[in-house]
């Protein structure tokens, strides 16, 4: 599934979507990830596109403005836990912010930056060959990175979440919220998990894709 590419603000394309999703059903599920605590599970209807996103919430405490990790779904890095990204300690390392003090995360079908499982394994190939995960994607024939937030902030309007701290190392991540009417009022990065085998992956996000990893001068965590 190839994922409608997010526009700028300020072209004609901008997508307006967000006001017109719902929620469509809320489920309690015990989480041995979030320490045993009884966790909502959220689904939608009207999202601007087809994937079946979902939201993990767990309540804040009153008057808290609640604690958001965008995060792209990544089926090696998240369940198989491949060391080729970070995608499955950030994961880890957002529902344990949620076990601490609440949050939500919103599980985005975004997979391979929005090209799919099976292109990402075929980017893996030629990453093997030596280029990097952008140019991998585009030698593929698609975008460098097709994720569209939209579809998160359209999530946060339906769960009344129009106000948020943004747990993300990705500035574009805040840049695609605010444009679709999410007030990030703060910004906090996640760790950077370098290891050996991720570490030319972790310099192009940070060189190309423009995430702020100060971390990576200070060797692997």
């Amino acid at each position: 599934m190839r994922y409608a590419k997010w526009t700028r603000p300020g072209t004609d394309a901008t997508a307006t979507a967000t006001a017109t999703a719902t929620v469509r059903a809320r489920v309690r599920v015990t989480m041995a990830r979030v320490g045993g605590r009884s966790t909502e599970l959220v689904t939608f209807s009207g999202l601007p596109d087809d994937g079946e996103h979902v939201a993990c919430v767990l309540p804040t405490g009153p008057g808290v403005t609640p604690l958001v990790r965008l995060h792209s779904e990544c089926l090696t890095g998240d369940l198989f836990g491949s060391e080729r990204c970070d995608c499955g300690p950030q994961l880890d390392e957002a529902l344990a912010h949620m076990e601490k003090e609440g949050g939500t995360v919103l599980y985005l079908r975004q997979e391979g930056r929005g090209i799919g499982l099976y292109n990402k394994l075929d980017a893996y190939v030629l990453q093997d060959q030596g280029l990097d995960t952008f140019e991998a994607n585009r030698f593929l024939g698609r975008g460098s990175d097709e994720r569209d937030y939209g579809v998160a902030a359209a999530m946060l309007h339906a769960l009344g979440q129009t106000r948020v701290r943004l747990l993300t190392n990705n500035p574009d991540k805040a840049v695609q919220l605010r444009a679709h009417g999410i007030e990030v009022v703060e910004v906090l990065p996640t760790r950077v998990y370098l290891t050996d085998e991720n570490a030319r992956y972790l310099s192009a996000k940070a060189e190309i894709g423009g995430h702020t990893l100060n971390a990576l001068a200070e060797g692997v965590s």
